[in-house]
């Protein structure tokens, strides 16, 4: 009695056969156009009986000016990438904490080693926005793009200073401070 139960299957719900059937084929008569963009693998009929096939207008090139105009929206989105990566670095530092361990000191060589890197590599940062009419406009990009740049250096060294890292107190220079003369000595009798 048991495995009769076992042996009977259930049948497959009609979800599962539709998937596996695959999509419906659109009618012949749709009232409704395909949209904008969408083409069908077989070129769809329009109206009845006529042979004509639709045609999807081309697009039209944009000019030279048009380009440029694309291309310096893009430097300039380039350029101003290393300022949004600031408050997510800071971030970082503050949960690195100030004291000296293995991944402050990695998180801080990252925030040097980064800026300086894309510094010294402006330039070919900028080829491919680069053309004659641009030109110009790029000197102004790549000057952001560089004072981005110096302002994630600026966290690394406040970060450093913040570390105790940098000497900027007196207490750090007391190897190059002369070594004051007393006036008088007392010994003990």
């Amino acid at each position: 009695m048991a495995s009769k139960q076992l042996t009977k299957t259930s049948p497959t719900p009609p979800w599962v056969l539709d998937l596996t059937n695959g999509p419906t084929t659109k009618p012949k008569t749709a009232s409704l156009p395909d949209p904008p963009g969408y083409t069908s693998a077989s070129p769809a009929k329009r109206g009845t009986g006529s042979n004509k096939q639709v045609q999807t207008p081309s697009r039209k090139q944009p000019t030279d000016d048009e380009m440029d105009l694309l291309k310096i929206k893009k430097a300039w989105e380039v350029a101003i990438a290393p300022a949004k990566q600031l408050p997510m670095q800071g971030i970082g530092m503050y949960m690195t904490g100030n004291s000296l361990q293995v991944f402050s000191i990695f998180m801080i060589f990252t925030l040097f080693k980064g800026p300086l890197q894309a510094i010294f590599m402006t330039n070919r940062m900028f080829v491919p926005y680069e053309t004659e009419n641009t030109k110009p406009k790029l000197l102004i990009v790549k000057l952001a793009y560089i004072a981005c740049n110096l302002l994630t250096l600026a966290l690394g060294i406040y970060k450093v200073n913040a570390m105790g890292l940098l000497p900027t107190t007196r207490s750090d220079w007391l190897a190059w401070e002369p070594q004051r003369m007393p006036m008088e000595r007392a010994y003990p009798a």
